[in-house]
């Protein structure tokens, strides 16, 4: 979603002059859209479980009693599905990274009425950015909302990897003894090289956790951290990222998908880490090059590869890193966590709130404002 040609000229011509779609509401009911996974038998497990179908953010009875229409779904690809129904006459559209609406082009220039496209979480890539933008969109999500949980998600990976757990797991279950095959390949994570892509938020709370395992921790991002903190975590900037990688034992991604980090690990970066390196990707899918990486597992040369972000989501059955070895994947759980919903929730509610009284988002929140992109998406 390079902003180059017609895009840009789009984009400028939006930003210069002021023909954009109203920032805020205009009078009168809204049609309000949330894609959401579906709970089903466990949306009555907790109370507090509002981030699915079945919850819907906890906000339907205060949308509803100011008169806004409130649809919640989980039908959300192809021309026949729920969510394309109401694209011609929705006014807002909230979705979370976790069971991500696909805001395309062509949905774009369909939904003559949209306003607002909201993010239940963080990270805003399932739009089209470009596009959003051109057409005078405002994009938002709720910053912060999730990161210690995408952080706290990582490190239990880290661990998992580097101590071989899944196969010990794998022989509880199934009735077997054999120490030799786990602790062939288990090491302590005191004294690897730990390497981040990316030190935004959770890149740097990640770091912050990982200090008392007595690594050696790196990072690589297009901001230098505060000196302060970069001395208080322990952590050495890295500006080269090929030059970081071959010292990594565990390579963790951290970095938004954007044009220039989309396949950002194909089959040539792989081969530059070290043989034996471990991969943890809680950032997104398509960061990574699908097939390269289940070769790289396949040959040995990546020894683990662990996360909880595919591409497309829900991935599907024949998805190659479903069946590749030594893998520790699971869906996209580890930002919605109850207590990340309830941040995600709250979030929302308050810029929709906001949004009803045309006052201003939180600054960090916006991620697309009259026709300009946020820098790290760009």
């Amino acid at each position: 979603m390079a902003m180059k040609g017609a895009a840009t000229s789009a984009i400028k011509a939006v930003a210069s002059s002021g023909v954009t779609r109203n920032l805020h509401a205009s009078p009168g009911s809204k049609k309000i859209v949330g894609v959401f996974y579906k709970a089903n038998e466990y949306a009555s497990m907790n109370p507090n479980f509002v981030g699915c179908v079945e919850g819907a953010l906890g906000i339907r009875d205060w949308l509803e009693s100011q008169g806004h229409q409130y649809i919640v779904t989980d039908d959300k690809e192809g021309p026949d599905s729920e969510l394309e129904k109401h694209i011609p006459d929705l006014h807002v559209l909230i979705s979370t990274p976790f069971h991500p609406a696909y805001v395309t082009a062509e949905r774009i220039k369909k939904a003559k009425n949209l306003q607002l496209l909201l993010t239940a979480g963080i990270g805003s890539d399932h739009i089209d950015l470009n596009a959003a933008a051109a057409a005078g969109l405002t994009v938002a999500e709720v910053t912060g909302s999730n990161v210690v949980s995408v952080a706290e998600d990582e490190l239990m990976r880290i661990l998992i990897l580097v101590r071989n757990f899944l196969p010990g797991y794998h022989q509880a279950i199934n009735g077997e003894w054999n120490v030799a095959a786990i602790a062939h390949r288990s090491y302590d994570l005191e004294g690897k090289t730990i390497g981040t892509v990316g030190a935004g938020r959770i890149g740097k709370l990640l770091l912050q956790r990982l200090k008392p395992f007595n690594c050696n921790l790196l990072y690589h991002d297009r901001l230098k951290m505060d000196p302060e903190l970069e001395k208080q975590i322990g952590a050495k900037f890295e500006e080269d990222l090929d030059a970081m990688l071959p010292k990594c034992d565990v390579i963790v991604i951290n970095t938004p998908l954007t044009d220039k980090t989309r396949g950002l690990f194909d089959k040539d970066r792989i081969a530059k880490c070290k043989k034996g390196v471990l991969i943890v990707n809680n950032a997104r899918g398509a960061i990574m090059d699908t097939q390269a990486i289940a070769d790289a597992c396949t040959s040995g040369h990546v020894a683990g590869y662990g996360g909880d972000v595919w591409y497309p989501q829900p991935a599907p059955k024949d998805h190659p890193w479903r069946y590749m070895p030594n893998h520790a994947m699971t869906p996209h759980i580890s930002g919605t966590t109850i207590d990340a919903q309830l941040r995600y929730a709250a979030g929302t509610k308050d810029m929709l709130e906001r949004y009803f009284k045309g006052e201003e988002f939180p600054p960090q929140h916006y991620i697309v404002k009259e026709g300009k992109i946020a820098s790290q998406y760009q």
